[in-house]
Parts: C-alpha cells; sequence; structure tokens
C-alpha cells in the first residue's frame, strides 16, 4: 500500500476487508448504513466524520426529552453561519465609504442575497439563544458534575461552555456593526461606551476595542477581522476539545446516573457473548451476571443510532432557520452618521438588560453621582460571570443526581438560577419594548412623542 493510499483511508468509505464477506463487492456507503456491529464499531474509527462519535452509546443519553439535543442545535448553527457568511465575504467591502452600499448590494441586488443575509442573521441571533438554553440545560441537570467513571473532569467542560458563551456574544457583537448603518452603528457605540466605565483602564480597554477613541475605519476593519477569522476561528477550536472532552468524560451526564441506579440490578447473560472479564462470580457455581448497562438493550450503535438522530437535528436546524428567513428580513437602516444620534440609541438585545441595569443603578446624590456603568456593566455581570465559572466546585450535591432534571437536593439552586434568567429576560424586554425617547419607560399602550435625532 503506497503512503498515499494510507492518508487517505480514514477519509475513505469504503468497506474495510473485514466488513465483508469473501466475494461480495464493497459498499460505499457501509459506514452510514452498517450492516453488523462489526460494521458499526469500524465505521466510527474508520470514518474522519464518523470519529466524533464513540462506538457505543446509552440509549438514555440519547432521548430527545433529556438534552434536546441543544449542543447538537447551536453546532449546526454554527455551521449554517459558517456556509451563509461564505457569500457574504466575497460581496461585502470593510470600508466606511463603501460597507453600506455593498450590504444594501447584497439586500436589493444580488440573487438571493436578501435571503442569504437573512440566514445569517436569524442564524446568529438563534445561536446566542441556544448557547445560553444549552448551558441552563447543563446546570439544570446538575451534567457539570463528576459521576463515578475514573479520570473524569466535566467541570472544566462547564468553564469551557462559559467561554464559548462569552465569544459567541462577541462574535454576534463585532457582527452587528458591519452594516454601516445608524442601528449598527450607535448599537456599537452604547455597548463600547460601557467597557469605558471600567475603573481606571475603562477608556483603555474601549480604545482598544474600537481600535481609537471614535468609532471610524479603525473600528470596521478591526470588527471584520475578528467576526470572520479570530473568532470564529477560536470558537471552533473549543468547540472540537468540548467534543473531546465530553467523550473523554464518558459521554453525556445521563449515562451515569443510569449507571448508579441501575448497577445493582442483574440481567440474564446472553448464552452468545463472553461475561468472563465482565461479570462477577457467585456462589459455587460459575453463573455470571452482567450489569443493565452492558446488556444489549441499554446501549446501542452510534452508527446509526446516533449519527441519524444527529442528523435529523442538524437537517432541521438548517430548514427552520431557512423557513425563517424568508418571512424575517434584515433590517437597514439609514448610513452611519456619527453627528445624528438615534432617540432613544440601544445595544444589541442580547446586552440590553445591561443597558437597563446602567440606568437603574445610575444615581443622583446632590453633585455626587453613582456610576451606573460601573455597576450595571462592569460589577453585576462580572460577578455573574465569576459565579456561573467557579460554580462546579460549590456545588456540593450527590453524585447520584448528576444527569437528572431538577432534583430535590438542588431545589434551592435551581430556583436561584431560575430567578435569575426571569431577571435578565424581563430587562431584556424592558429595554427592548418599553424605553423609547430619552430612555424615558412606556407602557406598551402608550403612544411614544416624536423625537428629532440629535445632534
Amino acid at each position: 500500500m503506497s503512503l498515499f493510499t494510507k492518508l487517505l483511508k480514514p477519509f475513505s468509505l469504503a468497506a474495510p476487508a473485514s466488513a465483508e464477506a469473501p466475494g461480495v463487492r464493497p459498499r460505499l456507503f457501509w459506514s452510514l448504513f452498517p450492516r453488523s456491529d462489526r460494521d458499526a464499531g469500524d465505521a466510527v474509527t474508520s470514518n474522519f466524520l464518523l470519529h466524533w462519535f464513540p462506538a457505543k452509546v446509552s440509549k438514555a443519553s440519547m432521548a430527545w426529552n433529556y438534552s434536546f439535543w441543544l449542543g447538537t442545535i447551536t453546532a449546526a448553527l454554527f455551521l449554517l453561519l459558517t456556509l451563509s457568511g461564505l457569500p457574504l465575504l466575497f460581496l461585502y467591502v470593510p470600508s466606511v465609504e463603501r460597507a453600506y452600499q455593498s450590504v444594501k448590494d447584497i439586500e436589493y441586488v444580488i440573487t438571493f442575497g436578501r435571503w442569504i443575509r437573512a440566514v445569517h442573521r436569524v442564524a446568529a441571533h438563534a445561536m446566542v439563544i441556544t448557547v445560553v438554553l444549552h448551558l441552563a440545560r447543563v446546570f439544570f441537570t446538575g451534567a457539570y458534575k463528576n459521576g463515578i467513571a475514573r479520570n473524569q473532569h466535566r467541570e472544566w467542560n462547564w468553564v469551557l461552555g462559559v467561554v464559548m458563551l462569552l465569544l459567541t456574544l462577541f462574535l454576534s457583537f463585532t457582527g452587528y456593526l458591519l452594516p454601516w448603518d445608524q442601528l449598527a452603528f450607535w448599537a456599537v457605540t452604547v455597548g463600547t461606551n460601557i467597557a469605558s466605565a471600567i475603573p481606571w483602564i475603562g477608556p483603555q480597554v474601549r480604545e482598544l476595542l474600537i481600535g481609537g477613541r471614535a468609532i471610524d475605519q479603525a473600528t470596521l476593519i478591526r470588527f471584520y477581522v475578528l467576526h470572520i477569522i479570530f473568532l470564529p476561528g477560536g470558537l471552533g477550536m473549543l468547540f472540537a476539545y468540548h467534543m473531546w472532552r465530553v467523550r473523554k468524560d464518558g459521554g453525556l451526564a445521563r449515562a451515569d446516573r443510569e449507571e448508579i441506579a441501575e448497577s445493582a440490578r442483574e440481567v440474564t447473560p446472553s448464552p452468545t457473548k463472553t461475561y468472563t472479564l465482565l461479570g462477577v462470580a457467585k456462589g459455587t457455581a460459575p453463573t455470571v451476571t452482567a450489569r443493565s448497562l452492558e446488556a444489549a438493550n441499554s446501549n446501542v450503535n452510534a452508527v446509526p443510532d446516533l449519527m441519524r438522530r444527529a442528523m435529523i437535528a442538524t437537517l432541521g436546524t438548517i430548514a427552520v432557520i431557512s423557513i425563517l428567513s424568508v418571512f424575517i428580513a434584515s433590517p437597514l437602516e439609514e448610513p452611519a452618521n456619527a453627528l445624528i444620534t438615534p432617540n432613544p440609541a440601544k445595544a444589541p438585545w442580547y446586552f440590553l438588560w445591561l443597558q437597563e441595569i446602567v440606568t437603574d443603578t445610575t444615581i443622583h446624590l446632590g453633585a455626587f453621582t453613582i456610576n451606573g456603568a460601573f455597576i450595571g456593566g462592569v460589577v453585576l455581570p462580572g460577578l455573574m460571570i465569576g459565579l456561573l465559572t467557579v460554580w462546579p466546585w460549590l456545588d456540593k450535591s450527590p453524585r447520584e443526581v448528576t444527569g437528572q432534571w431538577f432534583p430535590r437536593v438542588r431545589r434551592t439552586q435551581n430556583l436561584v438560577f431560575i430567578l435569575v434568567i426571569l431577571f435578565v429576560l424581563v430587562l431584556t424586554y424592558v429595554g427592548m419594548e418599553l424605553r423609547g425617547p430619552y430612555w424615558e419607560f412606556y407602557w406598551p399602550w402608550e403612544i411614544w412623542p416624536t423625537v428629532p435625532g440629535r445632534i
């Protein structure tokens, strides 16, 4: 066998010699449709893409109502963002003189340009939502805690998930500026102004983000490079490591829970298998028992069972986003103008809760003013992210509840987490729908006054 053939072997879909009977013509897609357990195992080890999966997976961890396949949906959204971003990459011009016009051409001139841009925007917003939901699911099930397997480090995978959440937010934030219209320009202005509230280094941090003291060409090119190269590249590498750690930790936490709950239950060994190394001899007779997770009805082959569900989640996500993008248009306002301030000027929707906290914590006491940007934009979110990061080490719940939805022993911490989520959602709604000109509060039935933009 030549060196070139050996290098291509992991990518090949041709069946190995052991997978086919003598005289049977090899099947091209044998690894996608295995005929035996041996075929299924060989598919995982010999196919580059299928090597993501373990050879066997627990039925319980594959249930739709356990993980809701939020991780797979998020990965599908990231794939869709990459695919929809490629044509936009060739059509967009990262220049303050031509950026707006290039986006306008994509929207009104390029064939299917409006739909491609809508797919990119809807998928970006959906990815922010699914990453948050995925993190919430892991918290509610205590899946950041180690089970009974050796050398598990699920707490570090949780920390990695928090970092990926921040990268996802920043990835969406950098893409927000690229249309270079009034909505994008002033949303980024409000968002970066919050960073300037950091004591001592705030102005320097803002200058580092925007490439100067004003949002101009340096800011646009900086956000553009971050958006298309560094942030997606870093997120992709972290995702690969995240998946590798899931496998190293024994799969989803649901499998540990099932093993703990059923380790004492005995099943009748199969007469065609040998359990000498797996079972336990009892009494004087060579009677051998098998644990339930080692029985054939507890585990299934990753190929095609796990692969089939992953494909359903991926293709379903792509289909839903594609259909929604037909009806949800991407906004494009007037070209960016630093001299005309919209009233009100709002941050991107996922940062509106911070903008609302900044407003609510800014207190004037005579000549003294409490800086709400520091409290609401730095201290409070910093404490929330820090506490979220170290929580796996603070949670002292027993390992028996790992992978279980809302166990009684974790009721208090789950309730607090729900209240925090509701707090963020309420503030986001207030900032999005109830804040009008001059950031005044208006009830849904009140009409906003018409106020010209400030110059």
